[in-house]
């Protein structure tokens, strides 16, 4: 099985890692792109108002454009370190050990506009770039990244795609799992959630990522939900429902 994550605008600051070497990430098959991509972003460094321009950023995050420009030197820590925020906060990755951190490690991976897909352990730098972002010189980065991307990702193993939509867009997966959160009045009428929705998602990757039986089926990751207390329904073939009452 794969849990396929959103990354996070956010990124925690250093790491111990060694700078980064695309031949150290997985997937190698991506490397072209990702070197593309990772050489644009430098070179557009080098101009911040341009830089701040493409990437949707306002002045006082300039130094999102300082990490950019230090791509190629700055150090590396593993993915799931890297990324940060509500999601990750939920995921408490830091909190899994001995078996429980293998099966995380060989299940999850995180989308990202600038690598395609990293896995949890895959060594990597802070940057700033969006799914939405525009590099000058560029096609959107859907364009760029279905060629390669959709091929990598079509697989036999269950997939779990928790991706928001500008990730999404960036390799589509037919068959995968879905996840759409929901909250639940006291007359039953729902609602889709925003603001709790990457906590769920971050409770349920943790649940999927450390379970003794690997869900190889939708059920089956119905069956996993509830055993870690969340609420969960089928919708369709390949979509679930979470429930919530926030």
């Amino acid at each position: 099985m794969l849990v396929l994550l959103p990354p996070s605008e956010t990124k925690a600051a250093g790491g111990d890692g060694a700078p980064l070497d695309l031949d150290a990430l997985s997937l190698p098959e991506l490397n072209p792109v990702r070197r593309k991509l990772a050489d644009a972003l430098v070179d557009l460094a080098a101009d911040v108002p341009a830089s701040l321009a493409a990437l949707g950023l306002s002045e006082r995050q300039s130094g999102e454009v300082e990490r950019n420009a230090a791509l190629w030197t700055s150090p590396t820590m593993p993915a799931l370190q890297r990324y940060t925020g509500v999601l990750y906060d939920a995921l408490d990755a830091r909190s899994f050990s001995g078996a429980a951190a293998d099966r995380a490690a060989s299940r999850l991976a995180v989308a990202s506009a600038l690598f395609g897909v990293v896995r949890a352990g895959d060594p990597i730098p802070a940057y700033r770039l969006s799914g939405g972002s525009s590099l000058p010189g560029f096609p959107a980065l859907r364009s760029v990244w279905r060629p390669v991307l959709e091929p990598v990702l079509q697989s036999d193993e269950l997939v779990v795609d928790l991706r928001s939509g500008a990730y999404a867009a960036l390799a589509r997966i037919p068959g995968a799992v879905t996840v759409r959160v929901v909250t639940e009045d006291s007359s039953g009428e729902r609602k889709t959630v925003s603001h709790h929705n990457k906590a769920y998602k971050g409770r349920l990757a943790a649940a999927l990522a450390t379970s003794r039986a690997e869900p190889s089926t939708v059920d089956k990751v119905v069956t996993v939900a509830e055993k870690a207390g969340l609420t969960m329904e089928r919708a369709g073939e390949t979509e679930l429902v979470l429930v919530t009452d926030h």
